[in-house]
């Protein structure tokens, strides 16, 4: 008569702890299936879940532990014993803020007190005036690091899983919102708000579980390129410094600028087209491509038109910073040619000359400035699966 509500309740208890966390986090066979409103509703719900659970097996207990024998009371112990260790791990350990801090002494420095190699990869933002850098050796760890900018406020998040960069508004509803990692959602990092504990995809900064799903943060243009790049263009920005704290884990990311990392999940797929290529996902109205990194790195220059939208990407000599421009200037589509090695680009319709970061140094198009597009060099598992409607670049 109790063993039904006994073993009903310990599978519950069990459940509750494990699939709440399971769903969330890289575990294997975890991230490829669509169960974010399952995990949502168990953890809003675990509490309620946890009483019900309890109050199933409180009798049980209770008889087994003063009327059953010994065997079953040790072994009634021992399956609680475990519970406990199961309630410890996955709430105190195995939870995505328990794992990854938020930097305690967050410190910049200009070019002249940097620490940093500059041939380090960072997210460059530049708001009214002010410019920022954050290497990505540190913000993949803590995923996320608030700041402000120009006076705006931003949320600066990486996730090394997917390889991608983005920066947000944290603001909703006109207010400023707090975030904590709460897990993953097919490999890429999700955020909690603190007000409505609604959770969002770091990749798309769009709500998918919560009282706000469908919900969409505002995106701040930034940039991925090295330290060196970034200081070219501007030479006063402020460089996020390391925090001394978190050193073992900033060093576990040494190579990932490289994609030559340890880590299965993070390390590249030097192939072309694999879940772990590397590949340029370009975002334009309505339209969205993906261009093998390799090619890039072959060529240093590709020209495209995305649903009539003309463009061109860009590969400086250090391989890794990158540059996406529109090439209609004056309602005109431009052509280019890059000489091997060299930085300019000539622009076969008027001969006028070009430098890397889109600008017209000479010519009759002297002082002209190509549009940049947003585009963000990623996995392709990661960009395929965020932009499921892409069309690759072949």
């Amino acid at each position: 008569m109790y063993r039904l509500p006994l073993i009903t309740g310990i599978v519950l208890l069990f459940l509750t702890e494990i699939t709440r966390v399971y769903f969330i986090m890289p575990f294997p066979g975890s991230q490829h299936a669509d169960t974010i409103c399952l995990a949502y509703f168990i953890g809003r719900n675990k509490w309620i879940l946890r009483i019900i659970g309890v109050v199933l097996v409180t009798f049980p207990v209770y008889r087994i532990f003063t009327r059953d024998r010994l065997w079953k009371r040790i072994l009634l112990a021992t399956v609680l014993i475990f519970y406990g260790i199961i309630f410890f791990l996955f709430n105190f350990r195995f939870e995505a803020d328990k794992m990854f801090y938020q930097p305690t002494h967050k410190n910049f420095a200009t070019a002249v007190n940097n620490t940093m190699d500059s041939t380090r990869l960072v997210i460059g933002v530049e708001i009214n005036g002010e410019a920022k850098a954050f290497p990505i050796q540190i913000i993949g760890y803590h995923h996320q690091v608030r700041d402000t900018i120009g006076h705006t406020p931003v949320m600066i998040t990486y996730c090394t899983v997917c390889r991608t960069g983005r920066v947000y508004s944290p603001m909703i509803n006109g207010h400023p919102e707090s975030f904590r990692l709460v897990g993953m959602d097919h490999f890429n990092a999700m955020f909690e708000d603190q007000t409505t504990k609604s959770w969002w995809q770091q990749a798309t900064g769009i709500s998918i579980a919560g009282p706000l799903k469908g919900s969409s943060l505002k995106e701040i243009p930034s940039r991925q390129l090295t330290l060196a790049a970034w200081l070219r263009k501007y030479p006063d920005t402020k460089i996020l410094q390391a925090d001394t704290l978190y050193k073992e884990q900033y060093k576990d990311l040494a190579d990932f600028d490289k994609g030559t990392i340890k880590g299965s999940l993070e390390k590249r797929d030097s192939a072309s087209w694999k879940k772990k290529s590397w590949v340029i996902g370009v975002r334009m109205p309505d339209h969205d491509r993906a261009y093998d990194w390799n090619e890039l790195v072959l060529h240093s220059i590709i020209q495209d038109s995305i649903a009539g939208y003309p463009i061109m990407i860009l590969l400086e000599k250090d391989t890794a910073s990158f540059y996406v421009f529109n090439r209609n200037v004056d309602g005109r589509t431009l052509w280019f040619t890059k000489t091997l090695n060299s930085p300019m680009l000539t622009d076969t319709n008027t001969r006028s000359l070009w430098n890397i970061e889109g600008l017209c140094v000479s010519g009759a198009l002297k002082d002209k400035q190509m549009q940049s597009v947003p585009a963000y060099q990623e996995f392709w598992h990661s960009w395929k699966q965020f932009h499921p409607n892409t069309t690759q670049y072949q």
